[in-house]
This record gives structure tokens, sequence and C-alpha cells, in this order.
């Protein structure tokens, strides 16, 4: 008997037992769909935390912060300067691995950002310099970010975000048109702001998804709608919240008018920066730059280590980590419903076994050998399998659409070309060993025996 009369016969043993066959298969199937509907997640998942990554600045963004001095440079403290512009100037000519340099001073807790007795829930006030575009990963959507000239002549200009727009001009699912408030005026702590440009909103897929969902529907009078931010509180959600609520304005004015002696709540001038961004030439690269920008930072500051570096590798290990655990958790659930369709499969093989023993009796007896029943039987048990799995990556495209309208997650599914071919293997392996005790029972019946079986 070849492969294909194997095959044939198996299939037509499947046909004449359907409903049978039907339930066998539905452990597979179900082991196939939710290892395929769980991976879908999962990819998701990963994606939308690695678009955060890569949207708060990427692995090569570095970010310096004041730090509390050392014990042993506690009697130094009076001469710790924090950290200023000139450290900024001294990475740019003594640090050749640093490629990029940007300073920010913020508001911080008192910013207070206002327009017609309007104002943000809570908006981020940031002094720096035009790098910082690139050094954010910003885009402008409308207008312009402010340039060299603004800053060195401190023009009370600035750069909003889409989450800042909505809450002083009205929202495009508030208003019904997008209103783009570029050259009008805002308070910042009572000081007029033109704005000159406003940024890209920054979304993940789901919120994308409701926001232009909420478009379609008829608005209602009297409603009170306030913007929701979007994605202030799903995964990497925080940081499109953040970019949103950004509101920039030229290092020079933040000093001039809000940072200077007498200026502002200030009494004496602070010329420390709040921190400072440094972007590195390669990841690879990152250990030397850091301990050059190091050794530059400690002779600016007289040898007081008043400060500390903030990588994003601690983000990338706890996305790394995340993923690992919600794939062990979604593989081990899966492999059980995997395991469930196996005893399924040996089961009914077994059954069906005892069914036919005379029929294995009268091929014995005609000269089947025992490859040919094991053979018979094994190929069996695993066109059953193999069905299971093939009907199990079609219901896990229904899985994943279900699972999506019932449980939104903030990033879309994705089913991958690995995923199928792994779960589709991993059912065939289970209708080979779900098939060896089966087959070699069956195989191993003495002729006499099995045709004396009533």
């Amino acid at each position: 008997m070849n492969l294909f009369n194997a095959i044939s016969i198996g299939l037509k043993e499947i046909w004449a037992h359907k409903f049978r066959s039907l339930l066998t298969m539905l452990g597979i199937i179900l082991g196939v769909s939710s290892l395929v509907a769980m991976s879908a997640l999962v990819k998701g998942m990963e994606n939308g935390m690695k678009e955060a990554l890569i949207a708060v600045g990427g692995l090569e963004k570095v970010r310096v912060e004041e730090e509390d001095i050392p014990a042993a440079q506690r009697h130094l403290a009076d001469q710790a300067a924090g950290i200023t512009i000139h450290d900024v100037y001294a990475l740019q000519r003594s640090a050749p691995l640093i490629t990029m340099t940007t300073p920010e001073m913020r508001l911080g807790r008192n910013s207070h950002v206002t327009r017609a007795g309007k104002s943000p829930d809570w908006a981020f006030v940031v002094g720096t310099w035009p790098s910082s575009i690139p050094m954010n990963q910003h885009e402008i959507e409308h207008g312009r970010m402010f340039n060299e000239i603004d800053d060195e002549l401190a023009r009370n200009v600035c750069v909003i975000g889409a989450t800042i727009r909505d809450e002083l001009f009205g929202s495009p699912e508030e208003t019904g048109q997008e209103i783009i408030p570029i050259g009008e005026t805002i308070n910042i702590n009572d000081q007029p702001f033109r704005i000159i440009g406003m940024f890209k909103r920054y979304e993940n897929e789901q919120d994308r998804k409701r926001r232009e969902f909420e478009k379609t529907q008829p608005k209602q009078k009297d409603a009170v709608q306030r913007s929701r931010g979007w994605g202030g509180r799903s995964t990497g959600g925080w940081v499109y919240n953040w970019k949103n609520r950004n509101v920039y304005i030229p290092l020079n004015t933040m000093w001039v008018k809000f940072r200077s002696a007498g200026s502002g709540t200030n009494t004496f001038p602070d010329p420390r920066l709040s921190a400072m961004n440094i972007k590195v030439a390669d990841i690879e690269l990152l250990e030397p730059a850091l301990q050059q920008a190091r050794n530059v930072m400690m002779h600016t500051h007289r040898g007081i280590e008043d400060f500390s570096f903030r990588t994003e590798e601690n983000m990338s290990e706890n996305i790394t980590m995340a993923i690992r655990n919600q794939r062990m958790s979604g593989g081990f659930i899966s492999a059980i419903g995997l395991l469930v369709g196996g005893i399924g499969i040996m089961n009914i093989m077994l059954a069906s076994i005892t069914e036919r023993i005379r029929e294995i009796g009268i091929r014995k007896a005609i000269g089947a050998t025992f490859t040919n029943v094991f053979i018979q039987i094994l190929v069996e048990s695993v066109v059953i399998a193999a069905l299971g799995g093939l009907m199990g990556l079609a219901a896990s495209y229904g899985i994943v659409h279900l699972l999506t309208l019932l449980s939104p997650t903030e990033n879309t599914p994705i089913i991958t070309l690995q995923t199928m071919m792994l779960a589709f293997a991993l059912s065939a392996c289970v209708g080979v060993l779900a098939g060896l005790i089966p087959a070699f029972k069956a195989a191993k019946l003495d002729p006499i025996q099995a045709l004396r079986y009533e």
C-alpha cells in the first residue's frame, strides 16, 4: 500500500463518520486557532510598544538629568551648578560620538496655559532648540517650527500639540471641522504667545479608528465633550499623550520670560537646564559615547557628579519581557488545547481499531505486513490532525476579528505566516504522536485472532 492509497483510505474513513471526525478535530481546531489568535494579539501589542519606543526617541536617545550629589562629595554641594547650557556646548565641541544635543527648560507644575477662559487639563511647556524635532521624533503638521532667529530674539512664539489645540480651540469632533490655530494667541503664565506651528496628532491604531468612527456619529447638542488625549491609558499611550500635550517655546524665551531674575515668580536667575537630550551615532557605540559624555561633563562640573544618564534600555527590556511572558502564557494555553485534541484523536483511533479488527485481520491474512497496517493507521491519524489544523487556521481569522470587536486592543492584531506554519506543523506532530499507540496496537494484531473477533 502506497502513501496515496493510505491517505485515500483515511479520508474515506473520516467521511464515513463525519460528525465523529468533526468532534475529534475540535480539540485540534481550538488549539491551532487559539495559538494563531494569541500570537496575532501579541504581535500587535509588540508593534505598538516598539512604535512607542521609537516615538519617544529610540534607543539612541539618552536623557541627561540632574542627580543628587554622591555622599562622598556632599561637602561640595554649594559648588554644584547643575546642568547648564555650558554642558551642551562642551558636548558639541568635545564628544564626537554624540551626534545631537538638545537642551530643555521646563515650567513643570507651574505652567498655566489659557485662552479665552479655557485651559487644558495639563500642558508640558518646554523651552528648547529646533533640534528637539528630530530628537523627539516630532512632525510639524501645520505652520513651522521656531528657528534660531526666534530663539536669539527671545520671541513669544510657540508650537503646540494636537490635544492642546483640541482643549483650547475645540476638537474636530466638537466643531465638525479641523481648526488650524496658526497665528492665534494663547497665554502661558499670563504671557501672550503666538502659535506658529502645530504638531501632528500622535495616536495608536485603536484610537485612530475610534476617532474616525466618532466623526461619522451625529453630534449631540448640549453635550459637554472633552478631549480624551487619545491613548493616555493604552500600552505606550502615555508617549502619545505626552507628545500631544507638548508646548514648545524657544529656549532663550523661556530663560528671559520665566527663568531670569525678576521674571515670573523667580527672584533670582536660574540658569540650570531641566534636562538635556543627547543622541549617539550608533546604538552599538552607546557605552563609549556615554563614557565620553561623562568625561566631558565631569570636566565642566569640576569633578562633581551631580548628573545622571537615563537610557531607553529599560523600556526596551520591559517590552522584551512583556512580549516573552505573553507568548509563554499564550503558548501554554494553546499547548493544552492541542494536547486535548491529541487525546481525542488517540481515543477515536483506538475505538476505530476495535470496530475494524476483522477488517485488519483480513488485510493481514491476504498479505498486509506490520508496516502496511502501522502506516495506514498512522496516516489516518495525521490526516485527521492536518484537516483539523487547516480548519483551525481558517477559524483563527474569525476569532481574531471577534476578539477585536468584543475586547478591542490598542493595536491591530497581526496574523503572521510563520505562526500559521508553526501551528499547522504542531497539529501534524500531534497527529503523529496520537496515532503511534493505535497504529502499533493495530499492526501487532494476530490475523487468526482478529478473524475470530465477533
